[in-house]
């Protein structure tokens, strides 16, 4: 579990980052705020009590992610390496099967980064926000919070049918986000029947939909539109920014959410590395 001292540290510092190459990093506050300590995830480095460094790994499934940034006057002195090299071998020691590098795709320093180390690109995502646009609620459609084992079950499903994710890596995943998660998680339901699910971390002002999924028997039914049109009203009500993110090449949600009103502000590039393991 990190300290307050430690996320004070990292928002800190990613502020500093930020500002001077005018991008945003997806650090994941909401998983660096509910770490429960059973191996190591981040990676820090000091500089005369400062951070100057750091690195986070995030876990979905059998599947991580790395996100991490090295303060501007502490670059090109082999910093991100060293934490980058300590990370992998952790991943390596848990036999995990695969690794995606995050980088802001107008990051320079990353770019550079990636250069040096085996890794193909793999896919980019935009990161959108919400404009308002008027939003028509069908009541058919329901959002309600997951609460019973029967609906444990139905995220599990989606998270195999939906994203692909393997049965045992869809429960262990599923199983962190009910322990740890700040999240909220929703069941989407049409005539009493489960049809999807999606979360919602609200911190700060604003909204984040994620794990946003629809069953796919049950798509093409205009169900996540409705549905996405709900929990936009509810979130738009309470004076939230609403933000979600996808992926460049999923076309069909793409043109989902910009029917919804968001718009692209950013994007984020992945870059598959491959472990030794």
């Amino acid at each position: 579990m990190l300290t307050k001292e430690q996320l004070l540290a990292i928002k800190d510092l990613k502020a500093i980052c930020e500002s001077k190459e005018k991008y945003e990093l997806k650090l994941n506050f909401d998983m660096l705020e509910s770490r429960k300590g059973d191996f190591q995830e981040d990676y820090f480095h000091y500089e005369d009590g400062q951070l100057v460094g750091f690195l986070g790994s995030y876990g979905f499934g059998n599947k991580v992610e790395i996100c991490g940034m090295v303060h501007p006057d502490f670059r090109r002195k082999g910093v991100f390496s060293m934490l980058f090299e300590a990370c992998v071998k952790d991943l390596n020691d848990r036999n995990i099967e695969s690794l995606l590098l995050n980088a802001p795709a107008d990051s320079a320093s990353a770019k550079s980064f990636l250069k040096s180390i085996p890794c193909t690109y793999y896919m980019t995502e935009y990161q959108m926000k919400w404009q308002a646009i008027e939003m028509n609620v069908d009541p058919t459609v329901i959002i309600r919070p997951s609460l019973s084992t029967e609906d444990f079950e139905a995220e599990v499903q989606l998270d195999i049918q939906a994203f692909g994710f393997k049965e045992e890596e869809a429960r262990h995943y599923n199983e962190i986000l009910r322990e740890n998660s700040q999240e909220q998680r929703f069941i989407i339901t049409v005539d009493g029947e489960t049809a999807g699910k999606m979360r919602v971390a609200e911190a700060n002002n604003e909204a984040w939909i994620y794990g946003f999924a629809i069953f796919p028997a049950l798509q093409g039914n205009g169900i996540g539109r409705k549905a996405l049109s709900c929990i936009v009203n509810n979130m738009n009500q309470k004076g939230l920014s609403i933000y979600l993110e996808v992926e460049t090449k999923n076309h069909h949600a793409l043109r989902l959410y910009e029917a919804c009103g968001f718009r692209s502000y950013h994007s984020q590039d992945y870059y598959d590395y491959h472990l030794t393991n």
